[in-house]
């Protein structure tokens, strides 16, 4: 039986194409049974980068000059002329004390003070006349020399006269309460009307300089030596105050002032050593006796490698990390040299190398990975403001 050409034309196209099909079929299942054996991960650049150390610590806010105010002579306190929170100045007046009593001590002793004069120039007119008469024995030696002995007694009267006024003046400024400091009123114990005694340890109120302020701090010792360097530094090293955080973590910057003071010894019992800071505060940010969070600026580094904390893995060895070779990853040591909550600095590695920044978990060297379509931007510490 012969067969038409044209139905084995039909029969060779359909061989063909069930041919090429099964064939595109076999290398789709290869292609996805790779890509399903990929690891999907995101990468970093290694940057490279001016990079400041920071050394962080708790402190307590304190004033430089904080005075309780107490009387300094017995009396009714007759005016308070200041409110509770009022700022004032040095030199302020900030309160009266009866002193009647005083000015009529004072009064007193100007009184006996002339009198002993009038009675000294008199001693003096009179001894002016024994001595010209003494020359022609008008007057004996006995008496010249008594003469002389009474002026000098009442020169030491007058002397004694004026003292006793300086004194009473003295006590009569006490009654006139005048501001030590230039700062802040704080919470009144006294009122109008009641009786100041000397003794009274509670004062009548405190005064606290809020502008400048300084914070206390710990550090520890081995930052001795680093602490000597920054403390002799010019421009002097600067100081960050924050609130609840550090500025990495959140936290308020409430002011920057700079090192001013290290204690003279080391606490032996927590090896550590106490660090004074100084700041401007115009603002009232800083409070005496708030906590706040410190970071003190240690050093800068110079052409950092740097990395964001996550690519950093750690193993039985020490740290590494997974550097992206084509499309397969290898395990690479690093030595972590710095390392804070922004990014952490690293030796081992070379700029712009790509490193695994998330999916580490499910690494191993030479595995095969797919690198995500959105890699996620590696944080850019070049932002981060330097200090000078």
């Amino acid at each position: 039986m012969r067969i038409p050409t044209r139905s084995l034309v039909i029969c060779a196209v359909l061989l063909a194409l069930a041919g090429t099909a099964a064939w595109l079929f076999e290398r789709s299942g290869e292609e996805k049974a790779v890509h399903l054996s990929a690891i999907p991960i995101r990468v970093v650049a290694v940057k490279q980068q001016d990079v400041p150390r920071f050394a962080s610590a708790i402190g307590s806010v304190l004033s430089l000059h904080s005075v309780v105010i107490r009387p300094q002579v017995e009396g009714v306190l007759t005016q308070l002329l200041v409110k509770e929170g009022q700022w004032v100045k040095e030199g302020d007046l900030l309160a009266t004390i009866d002193d009647r009593a005083i000015r009529a001590s004072l009064e007193q002793a100007k009184a006996q003070l002339g009198q002993s004069q009038a009675q000294l120039s008199v001693a003096g007119v009179d001894l002016k006349r024994y001595r010209e008469l003494s020359i022609d024995n008008g007057v004996s030696r006995q008496t010249l020399d008594q003469q002389q002995a009474l002026f000098n007694q009442l020169q030491a009267t007058v002397q004694g006269n004026q003292a006793a006024i300086a004194a009473a003046q003295v006590q009569l400024s006490y009654t006139r309460i005048l501001s030590p400091v230039t700062g802040r009123v704080g919470i009144r114990n006294v009122d109008e009307g009641n009786f100041l005694r000397v003794a009274d340890t509670q004062g009548l109120f405190s005064v606290t300089q809020i502008d400048p302020i300084g914070v206390e701090f710990s550090l520890p010792q081995n930052m001795l030596p680093t602490l000597q360097g920054l403390l002799k530094a010019q421009p002097a090293a600067v100081v960050q105050a924050y609130l609840e955080g550090d500025g990495d973590s959140g936290g308020t910057l409430l002011a920057e002032g700079h090192l001013t003071l290290i204690d003279n010894q080391v606490a032996a019992n927590t090896g550590t050593i106490r660090v004074k800071a100084e700041f401007a505060n115009s603002g009232a940010r800083l409070w005496p006796g708030q906590l706040v969070t410190l970071k003190l600026q240690t050093a800068l580094d110079q052409q950092a490698l740097v990395v964001p904390p996550q690519v950093v893995q750690r193993g039985i060895d020490g740290h590494y990390v997974y550097r992206l070779v084509g499309d397969k990853v290898e395990s690479v040591p690093v030595k972590v040299l710095y390392q804070d909550s922004a990014l952490n600095i690293v030796a081992g590695v070379s700029k712009d190398d790509k490193l695994v920044s998330d999916g580490q978990s499910r690494l191993k060297p030479g595995a095969t990975v797919e690198v995500a379509a959105e890699t996620a931007a590696p944080e850019d510490v070049a932002d981060r403001q330097v200090q000078p």
